[in-house]
């Protein structure tokens, strides 16, 4: 991965026009954000995502196409109930987050003042923002005080892709420290939160860190640091409150998941010509089209990706162990599908050959076949009684 996109002119140009025909010809790319880079690290077996995402495709409209929509989502209330929180925590010049901050990552530093930095980030166009950004994070470290960029833009290539990632926020520490401050609506309650959402929150961040750390690079006196601060409710008001969260791990996972990631391009050339994913098409047309990339479905995709329904349907149409959790199917083993494992556990090898054996010294069919005895021992006795 590298923060900027590979130079080449003409293998650019034919890879954008290729993407532009999978979108559609009056789709415009949908951008990539750090929450789909959080859920394609979680899931870096799947091509169809990744293809997907990498072309800019409108998922959910794809999936409504499909005629099996996304019904996940923050609800218009949620939404504006965040940004109302938002504008409270960054009111007067960011000073609330920036005291924030100080309380709980600044250690010895010396308090901000009331005329703390916060620069203007405006450029025309993802581009742009991203190189005035990169500019005032130079800046900012040259001068040595703290300074709040307010919705900067970020640049990450993956998997070929460039992407544009906005974090709510980053401060800049009087010693060249760069911190993520990431702000959520939902609360801390007695200090703590959702430990479900927190985890979604430091994946989140974590993209941002690998972000950041491609622009520290060029500066010897900038670092990023790996404990960011979330930013919620306190209780039940609209009060402000913060928890520093070490995103060390996620950071790790993530950047190992995302440089498994198959390029965008070797994608879309395994892909007939005329393939396209344009919403304007024909179910069954786009039926057979994303039945041309291979996905990895798994339950979790449902709290994360538009086109889990859809693919969970397929997924159970084929009887495929996947369906049943990673858990599950990382226990079965050379059993990728649930015909094959009650065959198994009955003793049979295939479902196609009743009379074929399973081979007794297989630890996975010997633990399904002793599962089977026990369901059959524990039904019989409930029987009894």
């Amino acid at each position: 991965m590298s923060s900027h996109p590979h130079s080449g002119p003409p293998q650019q140009t034919t890879l954008r026009q290729r993407l532009a025909d999978l979108r559609g010809p009056a789709v415009p790319p949908r951008p990539l954000d750090a929450r789909a880079l959080a859920a394609l690290a979680a899931n870096p077996g799947c091509g169809r995502r990744a293809l997907l995402d990498g072309a800019g495709v409108d998922k959910t409209a794809l999936a409504a196409a499909l005629g099996t929509p996304a019904a996940f989502g923050q609800s218009q209330f949620a939404i504006i109930r965040g940004h109302s929180f938002e504008a409270r925590v960054k009111a007067d010049g960011g000073a609330e987050l920036l005291r924030l901050v100080h309380r709980h990552l600044a250690g010895g530093a010396e308090a901000p003042g009331s005329g703390a930095r916060v620069p203007d980030l405006t450029a025309a166009g993802p581009e742009g923002r991203a190189a005035r950004t990169a500019l005032a994070l130079r800046e900012a470290t040259a001068a040595g005080e703290w300074t709040l960029l307010d919705h900067p833009m970020l640049a990450l290539e993956v998997a070929g892709t460039p992407a544009y990632l906005e974090p709510d926020a980053v401060v800049v520490h009087p010693d060249g420290r760069w911190t993520v401050v990431e702000i959520k609506s939902f609360p801390l309650l007695d200090g703590a939160a959702d430990p479900a959402k927190v985890g979604a929150a430091a994946r989140q961040a974590a993209v941002y860190v690998l972000a950041l750390e491609k622009t520290a690079e060029k500066l010897p006196t900038a670092s990023v640091g790996h404990r960011v601060l979330l930013v919620c409710p306190e209780d039940f008001s609209n009060l402000p409150a913060a928890a520093p969260v070490d995103i060390r791990r996620e950071r790790s996972v993530t950047l190992r998941q995302l440089d498994r990631l198959t390029r965008v391009e070797e994608l879309a050339a395994a892909l007939p010509e005329g393939l396209t994913f344009d919403p304007a098409r024909p179910a069954e047309e786009l039926t057979e089209a994303v039945a041309a990339v291979a996905a990895a479905y798994a339950p979790e995709c449902l709290a994360a990706c538009e086109l889990a329904f859809h693919c969970r349907e397929r997924a159970r149409a084929a009887g495929e162990a996947t369906t049943l959790g990673r858990g599950v199917r990382a226990e079965l083993g050379a059993y990728t599908t649930v015909e094959e494992a009650l065959a198994a556990a009955a003793g049979t090898r295939s479902p196609d050959d009743p009379a074929d054996p399973a081979d007794p010294a297989d630890p996975t069919a010997a633990a399904l076949q002793h599962a089977a005895r026990l369901r059959s021992e524990a039904l019989g006795e409930a029987a009894c009684r």
